[in-house]
């Protein structure tokens, strides 16, 4: 299969790229910079310069491959509203190419379920999840089923982690290494599903592959860790001890992430394991910290 992939040079994306290469396909990947293209030309994929602003770029890469897979996000958190315009944008110029092909069109989503219990696949997006800037890409995604594409949304938990990792995780770190100590929220008993970045691309893949037409997958690792634990294991690693805050000081001590650090996120991946026959095999993400390599300095 020859796949079109956008953000085919980000921490997701490019295993993404070496999991698709690894199982034989082809892989064009979207490169607005220098850089992306040379790192696109070093995996062995070839490069299709455009951006994800520039719906005719998207158009044309998505002709030509026989499907496509959507990783590339502007997360800009000063404004995510226009970040999920973006991104429906992209979807509705890739979706327009695709049309009546049935060709697989695979797309990122976050963890829209509902916060304070178990999400899963069933479950439709959720406009008070703290995804919610993503509602409408993903409807739109489901709806061009009924237009010919063979459409699934693939939706990530709040922790994507592992080696290279610049996500939430990360920034708790550095903002740990900053204060001094490491932060939960109350009691810190909320809990974040996460997964590895490499079971998510190899979920990816089997998604191109066989996904039925129309499906919510989750690409979930851990259920739920309790962010207490999180918030322990980053003090171990960096030496700091740790502390709890109020719940309304959160914002004062962790800026914007505060909504983050206090939110309660479980997801299951039953439904998506039975589908693709899909299970996690790297490591979960408290031993993935444990690890040391999230603690390295440059």
């Amino acid at each position: 299969m020859r796949v079109f992939v956008t953000g085919a040079t980000g921490f997701i994306g490019s295993a993404v790229t070496r999991e698709l290469l690894g199982a034989g396909h082809e892989v064009v990947g979207l490169a607005r910079s220098d850089r992306s293209e040379r790192a696109l030309k070093a995996a062995g994929a070839e490069v299709h310069h455009g951006d994800l602003t520039d719906p005719d770029s998207l158009r044309r890469g998505a002709e030509a491959a026989d499907g496509v897979a959507h990783l590339a996000f502007i997360h800009d958190f000063s404004n995510l509203t226009a970040s999920g315009e973006a991104d429906l944008g992209a979807i509705r110029a890739i979706g327009e190419a695709l049309e009546g092909t049935g060709k697989p069109f695979v797309v990122t989503s976050g963890l829209l379920t509902a916060p304070g219990r178990v999400g899963t696949e069933e479950d439709p997006a959720d406009p008070g999840s703290p995804g919610g800037h993503r509602l409408a890409s993903e409807v739109a995604t489901l709806a061009l089923a009924e237009h010919g594409v063979s459409a699934s949304v693939l939706r990530l938990p709040p922790s994507v982690h592992g080696e290279g990792d610049y996500g939430f995780v990360p920034m708790f770190i550095d903002l740990a290494r900053e204060k001094g100590v490491s932060a939960m929220v109350g009691e810190g008993s909320n809990r974040w599903a996460a997964v590895h970045r490499l079971d998510a691309a190899r979920l990816f893949r089997l998604a191109l592959e066989q996904a039925p037409v129309g499906v919510r997958l989750h690409a979930i690792g851990d259920e739920g860790v309790p962010f207490r634990e999180i918030a322990e294991t980053i003090g171990q690693g960096l030496g700091v001890p740790v502390t709890r805050v109020a719940p309304e000081r959160a914002t004062d001590h962790f800026g914007w992430l505060g909504r983050f650090a206090a939110v309660d996120m479980r997801a299951s991946a039953a439904l998506t394991g039975k589908l693709l026959g899909w299970r996690p095999e790297h490591p979960a993400l408290l031993p993935d910290l444990e690890a040391g390599h999230y603690f390295r300095t440059a």
